[in-house]
């Protein structure tokens, strides 16, 4: 089944792209979604339409996506959580967690966007990046730390 694609689809291509998909895939995800419309002679003449369109929305998502990556690159997240023994966290710090703090301080940013492969589980610094548009990644720096009152506690115990 062909489709032209009216959506960046990860590993699949990107918006105006006519690819070529397994049916069940084409007709149970993509078409359902939106994502994607058949392939026809009468769609391929609108895509045209279509990708000249995108390229010029394209143009002004990144430049938007420029600009928030740059405010984006001065954010630093605090984030603190239950230690246990040998600094083990209890829970995780996940994109949501990232997208939730992110949107207190004012940025709108979708948690699908952040990179995170897995949720942070031990304290420290990181630079988690932040997929903005195709071409832009920011990098937000998210600090973990142990519970105060935890860390008191255990030092009183170890005394």
């Amino acid at each position: 089944m062909e489709v032209i694609l009216k959506e960046d689809v990860l590993k699949l291509g990107h918006r105006g792209d006519v690819v070529k998909v397994a049916d069940g895939y084409g007709r149970n995800y993509l078409l359902p979604e939106k994502l994607a419309i058949e392939a026809t002679a009468a769609n391929k003449a609108v895509i045209e339409q279509m990708k000249g369109s995108a390229i010029r929305k394209s143009a002004k998502e990144k430049v938007t996506a420029e600009e928030l990556s740059t405010q984006l690159s001065a954010v630093e997240l605090v984030f603190e959580r239950k230690v246990g023994e040998n600094d083990h966290l209890f829970g995780s710090v996940t994109s949501s967690d990232i997208a939730h703090e992110l949107e207190a301080k004012g940025y709108t940013v979708d948690r699908r966007k952040i990179s995170l492969d897995e949720p942070l589980k031990s304290l420290g610094e990181y630079h988690v990046p932040v997929k903005l548009h195709r071409e832009v990644t920011a990098h937000v720096k998210v600090t973990v730390k142990g519970d105060q009152v935890e860390e008191a506690v255990a030092a009183a115990v170890a005394e």
